[in-house]
This record gives C-alpha cells, structure tokens and sequence, in this order.
C-alpha cells in the first residue's frame, strides 16, 4: 500500500503578502518612472497642502560635470525623504533642484573629456564650450535622479549659467560691497599650480612634522603689588618655539586658577590644575604653592623676555583672540603677533 504524499510546506503558519520576493528593476524602474514622475505627483504633492506652513529644502547644487554616482544618490535619497516626511506633516513643501556649472572643476572635466588646449582656445569660446558640456551632462543627471524616484520641480531647475542666476549673484556682492564686507588687503592665498587657480585652505593635505616644544621662563618685571618680583617667573608652554623672537605678550585664562609656587630657588607661576603635571616634566620634586590667584587678576602683568631686551604683557584669552587651554602646557601661551 502506497502512502499519500504529504506537502508539508502547507502545515506552516507562514505569513501572506503580495509583496515580490525580488526586486525585478528593469520592469519596475519604468513603472515607478511612469507612476511617479511622468503622473506629476510631486505637483499633487504641492497641491495638497497649497497655503499650509511652508517647509523649503533649499538644494547645495552638484556639479554639472559627470553622470551620477553613489554619493549623489545618499544626497538626493535623503533629501527626498524629508521632503516627502515634511509634506506628509502637512507642509507646503517645494523643492527646487539645482546644478553648479561654474568653477575649476566644471572646467578640468571638459578640458579632461574633450581635449581641449586652453591656452590656445579663445576664451569665449572656450567659455560657450564649457557651458555646453554642463549643460549636456544637467539633462543626464536629471534623468538619473529620476530614475531614483526623487520628487522634485525638475521641468523647472536652478542653473547656475542662467542669466538670471547671475545677475542675482552679482547683486548679492554689489550689496556686500556696499556695507563694507568686500576689502582689499593682506593674506596669503593658497594656490594650485597644476590647476593654476586658487585653493580653500581645506583642500591643502599636510605632511605629519614633529618638533620640539619648549617649556619657558619670563622674569616677572612689575607684578602689580599682587606678589614679590624677586626670582619669579611665568612659565610658558609653546609649539612653536622659533617663533619667540617676536613674543609680545603671555596669554592667561581669565576664568582659570594660577598657583604661586616655591621650587628653592625660584618662584614659578602657572595654572593650578597643571603645576603636578609640569613638576613631573621638570623632574621637580620637592615643591610648595604659596598662594592662588583668579586668572582675571594677573592682567596686566609684565614680564621680561627671556633673551631679549623687550617687555611682555599678561593678557586675558578669548574667543575672538588666543584660545587658552588647561589640556598640556602651563596655561600660559607664548603670543606673538601675526602680520596678515
């Protein structure tokens, strides 16, 4: 007698769902295109909550210069995810896209992809060929943007070559220049000479330098009845001990503590919390804080330089000036001044 055969797939409580088990983009790319984008539901989007709180997402342009990549995609994923989070709050939600076609990098992927000579091509044309390029790889980013489902006003992009656009950024300088934003003076300026064109100071890869620190004594000249003078000196911890020469103050923290301290012979002043730590450096010993003083009331303090005939000035720290901190050094910084 032959057994029934059993389909034991069917005595599993498993769970029912009309969701595919793949993927499959190639048929529902174009499905999700169609439904999506070409149905103008971004526009239904902006319809729902017409005259609701507004919620704009303004777009930091890419580059107009080569087809998308994964970067771009967590880009725009991202901003299309809140975008569609805000509007389902009930924001008004517009989201105009936007596309950067001026700059080094524009010009070096043209020059790169092209072959073109610039030092031999006229500048406008050289100008009308770079603009078409941008404007050749704008539509192809737009149409994989697309292809990512990302909602957004596409029929109708910022572009930075449109006349309009320009106009508006000469505008904007105009108005800076006229309250007195836009100067001429000294500063040194990062320069490319591969690229032959200026650099942001964080585009400039440095090589890791070691060197020496230096921990420094200055003869307390006039302490301002605060304590004796005699054989007293403020400590000072620098990085950048060849720069000495042109030392015209010691920077203190205002809200810090310094502590007065008998080491024999000498008397040295530095920040309280680090005396224990600078003892240990010098290979002191044997040692003894007289008396602490709030930073604020050290101000104005002079010292002697150390090998020169000059004096230094206590300072207080501050946002705006030498940043002082408790983390190495004394709590003393060597400041000498910069000439931009």
């Amino acid at each position: 007698m032959s057994e029934e055969k059993k389909d034991y797939g069917e005595t599993l409580n498993l769970p029912k769902t009309d969701f595919p088990m793949r993927g499959n983009l190639p048929e529902n790319e174009p499905k999700t295109l169609e439904s999506v984008l070409e149905n103008d539901l971004y526009e239904k989007m902006l319809k729902k909550n017409e005259g609701k709180t507004p919620f704009v997402l303004h777009d930091g342009p890419p580059y107009a210069n080569g087809e998308i990549h994964l970067g771009h995609a967590l880009n725009k994923i991202l901003k299309d995810t809140i975008v569609r989070y805000k509007n389902l709050q009930g924001f008004y939600t517009p989201y105009v896209p936007g596309f950067d076609t001026h700059g080094m990098p524009t010009e070096k992927k043209a020059i790169e992809k092209l072959g073109l000579n610039r030092d031999e091509i006229p500048v406008s044309k050289f100008r009308d060929t770079c603009k078409q390029f941008t404007s050749e790889y704008k539509d192809k980013q737009i149409e994989g943007f697309k292809r990512l489902g990302v909602l957004a006003d596409w029929k109708n992009p910022y572009i930075t070559y449109q006349p309009q656009m320009e106009a508006k950024q000469i505008g904007v300088f105009g108005d800076m220049f006229k309250k007195g934003y836009i100067y001429k003076g000294l500063k040194p300026v990062y320069w490319c000479t591969d690229c032959e064109t200026a650099l942001a100071e964080a585009e400039i890869e440095y090589k890791d330098v070691d060197s020496m620190t230096a921990y420094v004594k200055f003869p307390v000249k006039d302490a301002k009845g605060k304590f004796d003078e005699k054989d007293t000196y403020i400590v000072i911890w620098t990085t950048t001990p060849w720069t000495l020469p042109g030392n015209m103050g010691i920077t203190i923290g205002g809200d810090f503590k310094y502590s007065l301290v008998d080491i024999g012979t000498e008397k040295v002043l530095l920040a309280s919390e680090l005396v224990e730590n600078v003892m240990k450096i010098a290979g002191i010993e044997t040692y003894k804080t007289l008396e602490e003083f709030d930073g604020a009331e050290l101000e104005g303090i002079i010292c002697k330089h150390p090998f020169l005939d000059r004096d230094s000035r206590v300072v207080l720290g501050s946002d705006d000036t030498i940043l002082v901190d408790l983390e190495t050094g004394t709590g003393a910084v060597h400041t000498a001044p910069r000439i931009w």
